[in-house]
């Protein structure tokens, strides 16, 4: 999947209108689909960072495939914004000081060694039982991890599986085309 510069630009207005709109009722213009290209419709996961001065404020995603780019999107930016559990949601005061980061996913592959992984370019999820965890690609190499520790703080701190807990899960890698407000335009 390739992403245009327009379809980056409408994802990412998107995202600001949604949050906007939510935390400025009456206020914000309205908040109408995009007009969306074919590659905004297609069926995939995504995941919306939010941060304010450059601090990570919220990140939510999904690897739901049952709604398109542009509804997951809307949906994740709204969830980053509000709902984090991490963070304190955002608040109406802080919007002209909010950078959007969107991750648009790749479906997942399983892989059976870790020598599989590409720092920067994987992202990772875990599956042992019920338990869950991803981190995106740009986590280890924001972090200067290496293999090991990005798989180590996954199923710690993600999974909740142990730092070791890895090497029992079912192992998978994801690409995504990330993109932020700051780097594409500073109106989105």
């Amino acid at each position: 999947m390739t992403l245009t510069e327009t379809d980056k630009r409408s994802l990412l207005k998107l995202a600001r209108q949604t949050i906007t709109g939510k935390l400025t009722p009456g206020k914000a213009p309205d908040n109408p689909d995009p007009e969306t290209s074919d590659t905004l419709q297609l069926r995939c996961g995504a995941f919306v960072s939010v941060y304010i001065n450059g601090k990570l404020r919220g990140c939510i995603g999904t690897f739901s495939e049952e709604e398109t780019l542009y509804g997951n999107v809307k949906n994740m930016a709204l969830s980053a914004s509000t709902s984090d559990s991490r963070f304190n949601p955002i608040e109406p005061e802080e919007l002209d000081d909010l950078t959007i980061e969107i991750s648009v996913l790749s479906p997942r592959k399983l892989i059976f060694d870790k020598r599989e992984i590409i720092l920067g370019k994987h992202g990772i999820y875990l599956i042992k039982g019920l338990n869950r965890g991803t981190l995106l690609p740009q986590v280890a190499t924001d972090q200067n991890w290496s293999v090991d520790e990005f798989l180590g703080n996954c199923a710690s701190h993600k999974a909740g599986i142990g730092w070791d807990g890895w090497r029992t899960a079912d192992l998978f890698t994801y690409e995504a085309i990330v993109f932020s407000s700051e780097e594409i335009d500073s109106n989105c």
